[in-house]
């Protein structure tokens, strides 16, 4: 009997308990939310099939009402993984592109040191090579005939003079003329009508109009700059004194012009270690240092430039070539956490906080970026959760335009 009894009241616990939990769900009509009922059927409005009525199980997970209707602006709801910040030291470094130009320390001019008319050209077309003492041009010019007919006359008739032949003699070395040159001069008693000149320097010939060089910014294609344009000096055209003919640069030397995001800076400094990689040269790396930081902007550029000097000796390198910079800067010592718990929204900064069942946005100052991480001045403790993914709950058009204005 005693056994009976217990048997009885375990079946009629177990009975209240199940009847319990189903009186506590209910149903509802996905058209008519008034109706409610504590068993399946149809909707007596429309005949729709009654469902479970949503919202129940959040209540038993602790998600009430009102945290439902927080604004999404600025509050989301989600299971997203949550981490938090590291304080640790990271050894730092600054990523950039940039690419290649002419170091223009080698640039040299061969201008006219007197007026003329251009008699022979040996120079063809841009980029050419040349070395010291090759023969570039030959040139007629009236002034310096008359000038070598004044050594003539004095060499002949007043060889005494030796003070006004010397004065002679270097006036046509200071024109241009070389010393072989002015000794047949004298010798032959005759002038140069069509004089020749030599360079007196050794790399490649750039055509005026092509060699202001100004690397990406260039407003000469740089296609056109490697399809061995004619020059624009011909033969038969006069020149003026001082006049700018050929400009000659020494192609064993190039630096890398690298421009550098403002928020990266302040942690640049001359000797710094850098490795350069070309995209186009898979598997090769240049190590250099920043040996210049160039103090102004250029127009319309937000960032700052600086230039690591190359030797280019198998010219191998070529300029306007694109680069990646890799900058050793140093550690950081602070509160670091992955850049995709980070949302930039210009001016400001924010990451997910949470709060029990919520994220909230949260504003925070960020410093050094560095490969996968950030780092945070302000705002965070290094007991704070906030989201993984900042971007992934930052979905709302009126969460940005909120943010904007504040």
């Amino acid at each position: 009997m005693l056994i009976s009894a217990c048997s009885d009241k375990k079946e009629k616990s177990a009975t209240f308990v199940t009847a319990q939990v189903k009186s506590d769900i209910k149903y509802t009509c996905p058209m008519h939310p008034q109706i409610l009922e504590d068993h399946p059927g149809n909707c007596p409005i429309c005949g729709m099939t009654l469902v479970k009525k949503s919202g129940q199980a959040s209540e038993r997970a602790g998600i009430s009402l009102n945290t439902v209707l927080q604004p999404v602006n600025s509050s989301v709801i989600a299971d997203i993984d949550a981490i938090s910040p590291e304080e640790k030291s990271v050894s730092t470094q600054i990523v950039a592109q940039g690419y290649l130009d002419f170091d223009t320390r080698t640039f040299n001019n061969i201008a006219a040191r007197f007026s003329g008319r251009i008699e022979k050209l040996y120079i063809k077309y841009a980029f050419q090579e040349i070395h010291v003492g090759q023969r570039i041009f030959d040139i007629y010019s009236p002034d310096m005939v008359a000038a070598q007919q004044d050594l003539i006359y004095l060499s002949k008739n007043s060889a005494q003079e030796t003070e006004l032949i010397n004065a002679a003699k270097q006036k046509l070395l200071l024109l241009g003329m070389t010393m072989p040159q002015v000794d047949q001069v004298v010798k032959s008693g005759k002038p140069f009508y069509s004089l020749p000149v030599y360079s007196p320097y050794e790399g490649h010939v750039h055509d005026m109009p092509h060699s202001q060089m100004a690397g990406a910014a260039n407003t000469a294609a740089p296609s056109d700059l490697a399809n061995n344009l004619p020059l624009s000096i011909k033969e038969g055209m006069y020149v003026e004194k001082g006049q700018n003919i050929f400009n000659v640069v020494n192609p064993h030397k190039l630096w890398a012009v690298i421009k550098i995001d403002p928020s990266a800076v302040s942690a640049l400094r001359i000797n710094q270690r850098v490795m350069i990689t070309l995209p186009d040269m898979p598997g090769k790396t240049i190590s250099g240092k920043v040996n210049f930081i160039e103090p102004t902007l250029q127009d319309g550029d937000k960032t700052t430039s600086i230039r690591v000097y190359i030797d280019n000796m198998d010219h191998a390198l070529k300029v306007n070539s694109l680069v990646r910079a890799f900058i050793q800067t140093g550690s950081a010592k602070g509160l670091w956490i992955p850049r995709s718990a980070l949302l930039d929204l210009g001016r400001t900064k924010v990451v997910w906080l949470k709060k029990g069942n919520l994220y909230k946005a949260h504003e925070v100052n960020t410093g050094i970026t560095n490969r996968m991480e950030v780092q945070i001045t302000k705002g965070l403790s290094i007991t704070d959760s906030l989201a993984s993914d900042a971007q992934y709950l930052t979905d709302s058009e009126s969460f940005i335009k909120t943010s904007g204005n504040e």
